[in-house]
């Protein structure tokens, strides 16, 4: 085989048509082979002699699209000192675009015998090791580009690509639970009826099964473990379902799947997990980092290199002080929007970027190199604002560029339908959490609001359940959060009883209905418009069977309506989703009349007076929002300042109760447009100071009257009409 020198840049296995270059760092390497597999798993070795600062490389006009290869490091080996190269060791190229079979967990796999942490074990592992595979980079994308929504018009749908697809009917079986599943029309049509813009998909980079979990008879279904930062996992490829998509095939899958969604006007965001690898601590096995360059990719404690720094908790941390170590993640970021056409990340435990010493800082050297990258930072960037380790709660600490799962959006929404008096608290969420974005100069839609999400109870479980029931998960129930704010409606899990299962349904609109009217950025969990449940398990991470698939064929079709319904109200009125936080300032009307009109935003009591200062302790469980439709701060499209219909939304945690209508200065009357408790007649007009009843526990929302419009006819038969009208 001719081997000609390549070069440096860029890292990984590069196809250029003709043949490939590879590219691989270390620092500590004293010598580097690239490993060659055929399909019987014949290894060929080549020796890389050329080095630029620190990359070995080199270039093989042989090498074509689906080769399988991976790399032998041959360096120092002294655990304590964080050196751990081991050339026995098949190590999978951190730049690797596809990846090819699973590991299997053989002892082999480790540099140490079991039983015996401080050994040194030389077993080969290239038979139980994942290949990397050489892609095709070239794609026909006709045309295809970002679709850049505005955040305040956005609506995120988070979902899992199995999970959603797996069981769902008019998805092809052979489709189902793979990208191009998640592409089908089935599921496009369902998420443009709902009005989501953008689907954020849970871990689809190349992930690995748990030997833990693999015991048990599990399998990681969440993917929160990732190995290959640029690889699309295999195992959701439609060409494979038995995780060796193999040849690349991932790659393509992929890339259409991204093409179909934004041809349906859907963008992508990845939920991507760059705070740790698969390779876990001092125990794990060495599969890529560990055995290139240990030191440099993970955070070691200091005074003991052995052991790794664990954010976390899942046994260690990326380490964002190495400048390869944030190359690393900066390619990473730009090859999934320049080559993949994402529109956007979601960060999981993002808190673990900001530790580029030990505390949080929001002006770490990765937020800067994001901040400053002219790719990267023009596409959504979306932080879990927290990590297990100290000071990691960052909700409301992010930089400028960013948004956030606002989790304490969460909490508060969850327990004020409980009953838990929080009235202050949850008027400053539903208004955009003002106290915890606008002091950094951010806006509404840096709050990513979201009632529940993957890691978590479902909806329709939140409503069903006060307790986890994690039995099948296998950890005794010891796993997953015990103070759910959740709230079971008199019995605990499945019921006949009609009027607990009415209580929950209401319950379910509720949710929804604050969800969506709320200022921010929605964030719908897959299935909660279907009323799915996972039988009270809030922690299906390893449960890759029906209790965390979507049930297409038990969904709530209300639900699903009412989800779409209240989805269009925001979508069609402006004063749902501000640019800017409410200023709690008087308005002038649009059309140049005398004097000024009412506040933006006015809090009400439900007998109609205004809320004062001393009102937000008293206990109450209900609360009045007037939304002025002539104070929304912007301008559309066409530079004309943004006008909408006034809104009046009534959320009624308490019983039975009567609402009197502000005075005439708000508007003449009102019309309900939402009432999840069933109780109001929406055909009825209500004129101004006027009563009318709402049920216990439930949202109403009203629109200011308006006299329909008489529209010019202007069919073919009225102008024939008109016409001979005329010469008559």
């Amino acid at each position: 085989m001719q081997v000609w020198p390549g070069a440096a840049y860029p890292l990984g296995a590069t196809f250029d048509g003709s043949g490939t270059n590879f590219a691989l760092f270390s620092e500590v390497a004293e010598r580097v082979e690239l490993c060659l597999f055929d399909a019987e798993g014949t290894e060929t070795r080549i020796e890389l002699t050329e080095v630029d600062a620190y990359v070995w490389h080199c270039y093989l006009p042989a090498v074509q699209p689906g080769q399988r290869y991976g790399y032998r490091v041959h360096g120092p080996w002294d655990p304590a000192q964080g050196l751990r190269c081991n050339p026995s060791k098949l190590l999978l190229d951190p730049y690797a675009k596809a990846t090819a079979r699973e590991i299997d967990w053989d002892q082999a796999l480790f540099s140490y015998t079991f039983g015996d942490p401080d050994s040194r074990n030389d077993e080969d592992s290239a038979p139980h090791m994942t290949y990397g595979v050489v892609i095709n980079p070239f794609f026909d994308w006709e045309g295809d580009r970002r679709l850049d929504y505005p955040y305040n018009e956005s609506v995120i749908y988070e979902a899992h690509v199995k999970g959603l697809t797996e069981l769902h009917p008019d998805v092809p079986e052979e489709l189902r639970g793979t990208y191009a599943g998640i592409a089908h029309p089935a599921v496009t049509e369902h998420l443009g009826k709902l009005g989501v813009t953008a689907i954020e998909l849970m871990p689809v980079h190349q992930f690995i099964q748990d030997s833990t979990l693999l015991d048990k008879g599990l399998r990681n279904y969440w993917g929160y473990n990732t190995l290959g930062f640029f690889a699309p996992h295999a195992a959701y490829a439609a060409a494979s379902r038995d995780g060796q998509a193999g040849l690349g095939q991932q790659v393509q899958d992929f890339k259409s799947m991204v093409k179909a969604l934004h041809a349906a006007g859907i963008e992508v965001i990845l939920d991507v997990v760059y705070n740790h690898t698969a390779e876990g601590n001092h125990l794990g096995p060495t599969l890529s980092f560990k055995g290139i360059d240990n030191a440099a990719y993970y955070r070691l404690v200091e005074d003991d290199q052995r052991y790794y720094m664990d954010y976390t908790g899942t046994g260690n941390s990326l380490n964002v002080r190495h400048p390869h170590s944030l190359q690393l993640l900066m390619d990473s970021l730009r090859y999934w929007v320049t080559e993949m056409h994402v529109d956007g990340f979601r960060f999981d435990l993002a808190a673990t970027l900001a530790r580029e010493f030990y505390e949080v800082d929001r002006l770490a050297t990765f937020f800067e190199l994001v901040q400053q990258d002219p790719v990267v930072s023009q596409v959504k960037l979306i932080a879990e604002p927290w990590d297990i380790g100290p000071g990691g709660y960052q909700v409301g600490g992010f930089p400028p560029q960013w948004t956030e799962w606002n989790g304490k959006y969460r909490d508060t929404v969850r327990d004020f339908w409980r009953g838990e008096p929080s009235l202050g608290e949850f008027a400053s969420r539903l208004a955009g959490s003002a106290d915890l974005y606008e002091h950094s100069g951010r806006r509404p839609f840096a709050s990513i609001n979201f009632v529940t999400a993957h890691d978590g109870f479902t909806m329709r479980d939140l409503v069903s359940y006060d307790e986890k029931h994690n039995d099948a998960n296998g950890e005794d129930g010891n796993d997953g959060e015990s103070h759910n704010r959740s709230w079971n409606h008199g019995v605990e899990g499945p019921t006949d009883d009609p009027e607990i299962l009415a209580d929950r349904a209401r319950s379910q609109r509720n949710f929804i209905a604050t969800l969506l009217l709320s200022q921010g950025v929605p964030m719908l969990l897959h299935g909660d418009e279907l009323g799915r449940t996972q039988q009270g398990n809030n922690n299906t991470y390893a449960q890759d069977n029906e209790i965390s698939w979507v049930h297409w064929d038990e969904a709530d079709k209300p639900l699903i309506e009412f989800t779409a319904a209240v989805s269009r109200l925001r979508r069609d009125h402006p004063t749902f989703r501000r640019k800017r936080f409410f200023t709690g300032g008087t308005v002038r009307v649009p059309d140049g009349g005398d004097g000024d009109r009412l506040n933006d935003i006015v809090w009400l009591h439900l007998d109609g007076r205004p809320m004062e200062d001393e009102d937000w302790d008293d206990g109450a469980k209900a609360i009045g929002m007037y939304l002025n439709g002539h104070g929304i701060a912007g301008l559309d499209e066409r530079g004309q300042k943004i006008v909408d219909d006034h809104f009046l939304l009534y959320f009624n945690a308490d019983g039975p109760a009567d609402v009197t209508l502000p005075p005439d200065e708000y508007a003449d009357g009102w019309d309900v447009v939402i009432d999840t408790g069933g109780s109001a007649d929406e055909a009825e007009t209500r004129t101004a100071g006027s009563t009318f009843a709402i049920a216990s526990r439930s949202v109403v929302v009203l629109r200011e009257h308006r006299e329909p419009k008489v529209e010019p006819d202007h069919s073919v038969a009225a102008s024939v009409a008109a016409s001979q009208a005329r010469k008559g």
